[in-house]
């Protein structure tokens, strides 16, 4: 039995958008009278993506008067850009603030699986004003474009900047155990679940990152400076102090969009695999009298290659946290510069002074493990000894044939 087309639609409509105002009851109420204007915080929850893992923060902005409903999201990039990769890697990568719709911000988490939580923030009608202006300020085209940093200048401690400006100072925050805390170890536990990214982001940091940082310092994890907001106090002339936030509750409650994953392939497997095939080649080399380089090749290119990218961050990027890194005692360019008359040497069996170097410091290196001033990802064991192992092959061999 066919239906008419605008029960059709009614029908569509409906289905498109009544999971979203379902998810945003905790949102909603009247603003105070002769006050219009509503103010959050809104954190969003994690993604899969390496660069949404740790959520987002942005503010939304309500003027029940005039009907308007927006954020201003502090997050927007643009990845196509002219050499994006290569300026985000030297630390000169530019973010801009957004000013868009409410539901259509909430329609982008909501179907990427992503919940977003608000918090009202109560403030006078003043403060609200100075806020406003603040970010209309800020959103004028010649002040919205920023140079982002990861740890200190982001999506989530610009939104605290604003709110804290506009209160005069007299915003005071609820002290929390920070004791020992470092952005190492924030990055470990934000990425949980993501061992490749996490891999990554730990060779990328140096030994500035395992210095423990303050409370405030913390607060570049939106879900950190949202759980600060629930604790902090405004300092009030008249009530003496009142909560920073008025109400809070869901505004999205999204779905999830991914199947659970397996535990897969992860670094330490790839790592601790990677060393017994290279132990299993050297115990072969030694045995035959060859010196087995084509791994060789393969193993000390790959390395020479990290160790490109790691002295390229340590003396280029403007990335904070990035330098001293002392895994650049293991991954650095000379290894790829040296190759060739490593391999030179190698295939005669002659012993390479390059590979008797790089012996002793890598048995430095691990002898010194556990005191050296940065917190080294255990994935970096097997690939040392790999290392290490086809180092120690090659002054093996030399000494047979001299028999």
């Amino acid at each position: 039995m066919k239906q008419p087309i605008h029960i059709i639609i009614i029908g569509v409509l409906l289905c498109t958008f009544l999971p979203l105002r379902l998810s945003a009851q905790p949102a909603k109420g009247e603003a105070p009278a002769g006050d219009s204007l509503r103010i959050s915080l809104l954190t969003c929850g994690a993604g899969d993506a390496i660069y949404t893992l740790f959520g987002h923060t942005a503010i939304r902005c309500e003027n029940l008067t005039r009907g308007t409903d927006v954020v201003y999201n502090y997050g927007v990039f643009d990845f196509g850009s002219d050499a994006f990769v290569l300026r985000f890697a030297l630390g000169d990568t530019n973010y801009c603030l957004e000013k868009t719709s409410t539901r259509y911000f909430c329609q982008a988490y909501y179907y990427n699986g992503r919940n977003v939580w608000q918090q009202v923030l109560d403030l006078s009608a003043a403060e609200k004003q100075r806020l406003v202006h603040l970010l209309e300020e800020n959103y004028r085209p010649e002040n919205r474009v920023y140079l982002y940093n990861f740890f200190y200048d982001n999506c989530s401690t610009r939104p605290r900047d604003k709110v804290e400006e506009a209160l005069q100072g007299r915003l005071a925050y609820a002290e929390a155990d920070s004791a020992g805390v470092t952005y190492r170890d924030l990055i470990e536990k934000y990425s949980e679940g993501h061992p490749w990214s996490r891999l990554g982001m730990n060779l990328a940091l140096g030994s500035e990152a395992d210095k423990p940082i303050s409370r405030r310092a913390m607060e570049f994890v939106p879900f950190l400076l949202q759980a600060d907001f629930g604790q902090a106090q405004i300092a009030d002339s008249v009530s003496g102090a009142r909560p920073l936030v008025l109400q809070e509750g869901w505004l999205v409650k999204a779905l999830p969009t991914t199947s659970p994953r397996g535990d897969g392939l992860t670094p330490n497997f790839c790592a601790w695999l990677l060393f017994g095939v290279t132990l299993a080649l050297t115990i072969y080399g030694i045995r035959r009298g060859k010196s087995v380089w084509g791994w060789d090749v393969l193993l000390f290119s790959l390395a020479g290659l990290a160790g490109c990218v790691l002295a390229f961050l340590m003396f280029f990027s403007k990335h904070p946290c990035m330098s001293p890194n002392y895994l650049i005692f293991v991954f650095h360019p000379l290894h790829l510069v040296c190759l060739p008359w490593v391999i030179c040497r190698e295939k005669r069996r002659r012993i390479s002074f390059y590979l008797m170097a790089n012996l002793v410091v890598l048995t430095l290196f691990m002898a010194l493990w556990g005191v050296l001033p940065q917190e080294i990802p255990s994935a970096v064991v097997p690939l040392a000894l790999c290392l290490w192992a086809r180092s120690a092959n090659n002054l093996i061999l030399s000494k047979i044939k001299r028999r």
